[in-house]
């Protein structure tokens, strides 16, 4: 594996390393520079995966796209699938697509994300929230929470299951579906998929609400956690509907700053470009989105479910409209940035999910009507769509020859980069215990950023562990201490004088 390199450490520093941070599509670090006194000097979250998707799409037929993109991200696909469909859409001069192409890729994004979410809060993080950072990291994955709370691992399992089932209803297939094309859809939802999903959506909105309560519950037991872990003040974007509504699939993008003051509002998907600019940074391949506005300094913002619900004026649905409303009390008039928090907006954001499937399953538009439509061609389009994580901008323009000529992406990661930077720094502030590398020191780490973003490999508690390599190095750069976590959950310690198992 490829690393990056980095500058040594100046005289007094140490730097510790935790290298790979995995993640689903690639490998990503944590280096922490210690002076003599154990205080952290730096804290970086590097990215060290080659993504050339960007690259590879030039030069393909604009209609391959939306089925190729998805090969992107293993958790939302469908995410992809449909940003590239919109963005492509105005290519083929589908200006507004028919009522059923709208309602059916709407139903298809509300499955996506809650599967999504569910998979997130239930599989990937309700280890560390049930049993704690800390706990026995033989017991911290999903087979535990199964033994622990099976009523909650069995509700999780069939909430996921249920989101998928929509996707495959409305996409052909579960994963990499071929449901949404440039100008529309190419499938109805049949009556036997209508009533198979009718039968089981109620069940689905009340352990949605039950989740929810879950992580409500969570932190109202640890307030001081939930609301100071990894918190860092930061701006907040999204896209809302035209009256302010939360809106994941469609509308215009709206940006607050860190005490909740609207910085802009309305702007067009299209002309994102001029409201967003990315640096690049020497020690990661991830680059770091800022407003213009604001500059590189101020501003860095985060987008997914925190920023969501933040962002919006109310929810269009009466269940997650309450429980917004409880959630945005718990501020206390203060916008929320702990991190953890992600955790109850995102539940939050599952029972909406539920309640505007139920409605769109209602709708008899998706079992009949004009499926695609287009108009006269154009070069360039934008699509933009709220994925589970957060805003998803696809770009492209294509040539006369319908051959894709350039290629633009900025994915929910990529937004969320700097918060989780800021995040991992504060972290490592409050919990970093000096030379004592510790299994509980890691997972702190991972946890926070877990709590943005189940793309990264450390989001996946694949039985509770997760392939890292922790090193501690002098000032002259050579290595005094190392831990070592295998694929199996087992720790091995090693020093300069001797290696032993650690339990």
């Amino acid at each position: 594996m490829s690393k990056l390199e980095t500058a040594p450490p100046g005289p007094g520093l140490r730097r510790v390393a935790i290298d790979p941070v995995s993640r689903v599509e690639g490998h990503g670090k944590v280096t922490i520079l210690l002076d003599e006194h154990n205080r952290v000097q730096q804290v970086r979250l590097h990215i060290v995966e080659f993504r050339g998707f960007e690259k590879f799409i030039e030069g393909r037929p604009y209609w391959e796209v939306p089925v190729m993109v998805q090969r992107l991200c293993g958790i939302c696909p469908v995410s992809h699938h449909l940003a590239a469909s919109k963005a492509l859409d105005l290519v083929v001069g589908a200006m507004n697509v028919t009522p059923t192409a709208d309602k059916i890729r709407r139903l298809m994004h509300h499955g996506q994300v809650m599967q999504s979410h569910a998979l997130h809060f239930f599989h990937l993080s309700s280890p560390d929230l049930l049993f704690g950072f800390d706990s026995d990291v033989a017991r911290r994955n999903i087979v535990g929470v199964a033994e622990a709370h099976p009523e909650i691992a069995r509700q999780g399992v069939l909430l996921r299951k249920f989101g998928q089932e929509v996707i495959r209803a409305t996409a052909g297939k579960r994963v990499h579906g071929t449901g949404s094309v440039p100008g529309g859809v190419n499938q109805h939802v049949s009556a036997a998929d209508r009533a198979l999903l009718q039968a089981d959506v109620a069940t689905m909105k009340v352990w949605a609400q039950g989740a929810v309560a879950i992580a409500k519950q969570l932190h109202a037991q640890n307030p001081a956690l939930y609301r100071g872990f990894g918190s860092v003040p930061a701006n907040m974007l999204s896209l809302v509907r035209a009256d302010g509504a939360l809106d994941l699939y469609d509308g215009v993008i709206r940006a607050r700053d860190s005490r909740g003051k609207i910085l802009f509002d309305g702007a067009n998907d299209q002309g994102y470009i001029d409201l967003i600019e990315e640096e690049v940074k020497p020690w990661s391949y991830m680059k770091f989105p800022f407003l213009k506005s604001l500059g590189r300094e101020r501003g860095w913002y985060r987008v997914g479910p925190l920023a969501r619900l933040q962002n919006c004026d109310f929810i269009p649905s009466p269940l997650a409209e309450a429980e917004r409303r409880e959630f945005i009390a718990w501020g206390m008039g203060e916008p929320i940035h702990g991190p953890l928090a992600y955790h109850w907006a995102r539940m939050i954001e599952a029972l909406h999910c539920v309640e505007v499937i139920e409605q769109l399953l209602d709708d008899p538009d998706i079992l009949h009507g004009d499926l695609a439509t287009s108009g006269m061609r154009r070069r360039s389009g934008v699509g933009v769509i709220e994925a589970p994580r957060g805003t998803l901008i696809h770009h492209y323009e294509v040539g006369d020859d319908d051959l894709v000529a350039m290629c633009n992406l900025i994915v929910s990661t990529t937004h969320n980069n700097q918060a989780m930077n800021e995040a991992v720094r504060s972290v490592a502030h409050e919990y970093l215990d000096g030379q004592t590398l510790t299994e509980g020191l890691l997972n702190h780490i991972e946890v926070a950023i877990r709590a943005y973003d189940p793309c990264l490999s450390c989001a996946t508690h694949a039985l509770g562990s997760m392939p890292l390599d922790v090193v501690l190095l002098g000032a002259d750069g050579e290595a005094i201490d190392q831990v070592l976590r295998s694929h199996d959950g087992t720790f091995e310690h090693r020093s300069l004088a001797a290696a032993h198992r650690l339990t």
